[in-house]
């Protein structure tokens, strides 16, 4: 049986910054906002890693606010090393998606 998760380590990295570049957020509602789109699949704790690795990047930065619900939250925003990497990560997506999509529809 195939792995998915081998194939999402990469991409997941290039949609956390992509929901990064339209909201500033925390990380629970980036775990749902991936939920939403598809991404059922995906452990909570996986995403934090991905967040605590991105900033460790410089990708992203964070800061805690104040929560309704109780103690802060740590929310997110994008940097501009995220805002070129991500702008380099839909290119080269774009590109391995029309390479698969040719080969696996067997379009010229």
């Amino acid at each position: 049986m195939y792995d998915k998760s081998q194939l999402m380590k990469g991409t997941l990295e290039g949609c956390i910054l992509q929901i990064l570049s339209e909201t500033v957020t925390y990380g629970y509602e980036i775990v749902t906002t991936l939920t939403e789109f598809g991404f059922e699949d995906v452990k909570e704790g996986s995403i934090y890693l991905l967040l605590v690795r991105l900033e460790k990047k410089g990708m992203i930065s964070s800061e805690l606010r104040p929560s309704p619900l109780g103690p802060k939250r740590k929310y997110y925003s994008l940097t501009s090393e995220g805002e070129a990497y991500l702008q380099e990560f839909i290119k080269c997506w774009t590109e391995v998606q029309s390479s698969v999509n040719r080969i696996l529809k067997k379009e010229e």
